[in-house]
């Protein structure tokens, strides 16, 4: 689907420009309000079957399971919306988690910026190959992070040849990170909150950002109209690896232990919680907010599905019903947009 979304427009063009604005936020907010709902829902049922689901602990643990999946899934989204996908960002994870794990083993008492300026800077250049392939040499999305998903975990596979980083060769300041809380709020959850916050602002309220929706409804047309397509789309998969490489620090602080399979096939998940949150596949519509709900969402299914006691078969199972529900009222939400731009009613899919 892909929806009709305006730049950051003058202000002298606006009946027409408002009134899409104003549909397309209705039809945000529609999606947004649905996961919310879902949301709640999933939690009371469980909640019923098990009193203790909603404890403090309990909270915590959720919002610790689905701070790396809302990292990764702002990236995929700034990616996605431009009509591309990021299969490669659970093996940028990976590599960057074992990088993390390497540099503190031979330099035990390293500054922990050190650190997270090292797993930002090794995901950034990983987002810019792909950029570079996909921007540049104008092979598909698809095809070139297929490519670099087995690219770089063959790397993470050849660096860490069988070998196990321990939580006990981390520093105790760094593995506090993965656990530590403030005011309650798990510090790796405040982190996805300010990152998504940031992301949220400027795909919606500046002009580099909302030219990605514009690639992404008809690439063709914003390239006529002067927007940089190529240089966009290259600073959205930049994005994209970058926020893999934090998600790639966080994962060495939240979890301790790390090998050459970290992170081996999440990207699956995180392109299932854009999709869930609103986010549409083929480019042009969706936000970060809906993204992180969808992450949420899904994190606390995979909790959920273990309290009621489903089998891991039927867990899979019901993710991707959830997936396919997602889609069809995805498709559903852009009829009716499309219906309500064109003043009539709604016409096949």
């Amino acid at each position: 689907m892909s929806s009709p979304m305006s730049l950051s427009a003058p202000p002298a063009l606006p009946a027409t420009v408002s009134k899409q604005d104003s549909l397309l936020h209705r039809a945000f907010v529609a999606r947004e309000l649905g996961i919310v709902v879902a949301l709640v829902a999933l939690l009371a049922v469980t909640t019923a079957k098990n009193s203790r689901f909603l404890e403090t602990q309990s909270i915590q643990d959720l919002l610790l399971g689905a701070s790396i999946l809302v990292i990764l899934a702002i990236g995929q989204t700034c990616v996605v919306i431009t009509k591309n996908v990021d299969l490669s960002v659970g093996s940028v994870l990976g590599l960057v988690a074992f990088a993390v794990g390497k540099f503190f083993v031979t330099w035990p008492h390293a500054n922990l910026l050190v650190a997270l300026v090292i797993g930002l800077g090794m995901g950034l250049a990983c987002g810019v190959v792909n950029g570079a392939l996909i921007a540049v040499a104008k092979v598909p999305a698809l095809v070139i992070t297929l490519g670099t998903l087995y690219v770089f975990r063959g790397l993470d596979y050849s660096w860490a040849s069988g070998q196990q980083i321990n939580a006990a060769d981390m520093p105790a300041s760094f593995l506090r990170l993965g656990t530590r809380t403030l005011l309650g709020v798990p510090v790796l959850a405040i982190v996805a909150v300010v990152v998504l916050v940031a992301a949220g602002i400027v795909l919606r309220s500046y002009r580099s950002g909302r030219e990605l929706y514009a690639i992404g409804s008809d690439a063709t047309a914003a390239r006529l109209s002067g927007i940089p397509v190529s240089r966009r789309v290259f600073a959205a998969f930049a994005v994209s690896g970058a926020l893999a490489g934090l998600a790639g620090v966080m994962y060495a602080a939240r979890f301790g232990t790390i090998d050459a399979s970290a992170g081996n096939g999440i990207e699956l998940q995180v392109v299932a919680a854009a999709v869930v949150g609103g986010v549409a596949i083929v480019g042009g519509s969706g936000s970060v907010w809906g993204a992180a709900l969808g992450a949420l969402l899904l994190t606390t299914i995979g909790s959920s599905l273990s309290v009621l006691q489903i089998t891991p078969f039927w867990q899979q199972a019901i993710n991707g019903a959830l997936i396919l529900a997602a889609i069809g009222l995805d498709r559903l939400l852009a009829l009716r947009l499309a219906s309500s731009l064109r003043g009539g009613r709604p016409h096949g899919a």
